[in-house]
């Protein structure tokens, strides 16, 4: 099982974490409400986890630029 974890706002992958067994607990997925669940953490049949986040550069343009928050892709 692994972890990968893409930018919701550009798609670019930001990294994975490849170990046999992690505990929800680790990851914060346990802070998360049901909503923010279903919409940031997707499950594969291979036991992978894909987490939506944000990678630096989309962090950094939102807070140069605000508005950018009313759109859900950015190209940068």
């Amino acid at each position: 099982m692994a972890i990968h974890y893409f930018c919701r706002h550009c798609g670019v992958k930001i990294g994975s974490l490849h170990r046999m067994s992690v505990h929800a607990d680790h990851l914060g997925i346990h802070k998360l409400t049901d909503e923010e669940r279903h919409d940031m953490v997707t499950y594969e049949n291979t036991g992978d986890i894909h987490i939506k986040s944000i990678c630096e550069d989309c962090q950094e343009a939102l807070e140069r630029n605000p508005d950018l928050h009313e759109h859900d892709y950015l190209i940068h």
